[in-house]
């Protein structure tokens, strides 16, 4: 059976590939179909994007579609950067772009006052406009500086406590178990499972 991760950042497709593998499906991700469309982020939530998404490109390519819509969100900064998490710097802003202007937010608070959050929407979506939705997050802190190289995004300077260590510094195995992502795709596992029964 095919599931398409309709996703173009490859750190995301390797990680959701990951968390499907103990599953008999053939993941494919939106480099590996001809001229998709491109779905304008333009929702008010994680859900609002993750859905468009989804159900956009489960209507094009005709099989089941998975998309995700995750971010950080920053108590000391309202919920920033929220759904802008990607371009938080700019339209085309890299990982490190955005990793700067966070710290740069940030840096007359201290660390204590920095509490923060992975939060994370999934969104199954058949070509028959079926969708279902489920939700995730882990909480942590940001720090100064980034730290560690096993991540990608916000994840060198987001300080999960009860390791002591950034998502960059875990290995892939406890992030993937402790992730966002990870949280809301083992809600949706049981329903794969059962979609791909014989």
């Amino acid at each position: 059976m095919k599931l398409l991760v309709a996703t173009t950042n490859q750190g995301k497709l390797l990680e959701l590939r990951q968390l499907l593998g103990p599953l008999d499906l053939e993941v494919l991700g939106l480099e590996q179909l001809d001229h998709p469309p491109a779905v304008e982020e333009d929702g008010k939530t994680f859900k609002d994007n993750a859905m468009k998404k989804a159900l956009s490109l489960a209507r094009f390519c005709g099989f089941l579609t998975l998309a995700d819509d995750s971010g950080l969100c920053v108590d000391a900064l309202d919920g920033a950067p929220g759904v802008i998490s990607a371009r938080y710097a700019g339209e085309n802003a890299d990982d490190r772009a955005n990793n700067a202007r966070l710290i740069k937010e940030l840096r007359q608070i201290p660390l204590t006052r920095r509490r923060a959050r992975f939060h994370c929407c999934i969104a199954l979506a058949w070509p028959d406009g079926r969708c279902y939705t489920v939700e995730g997050q882990v909480d942590g802190f940001i720090i100064d500086e980034e730290r560690g190289t096993n991540g990608f995004g916000y994840d060198p300077l987001f300080l999960v406590p009860e390791y002591g260590k950034t998502m960059a510094e875990l290995p892939a195995e406890t992030k993937n178990r402790i992730s966002h992502r990870g949280r809301a795709l083992k809600q949706l596992l049981p329903l794969i499972e059962e979609l791909i029964q014989p």
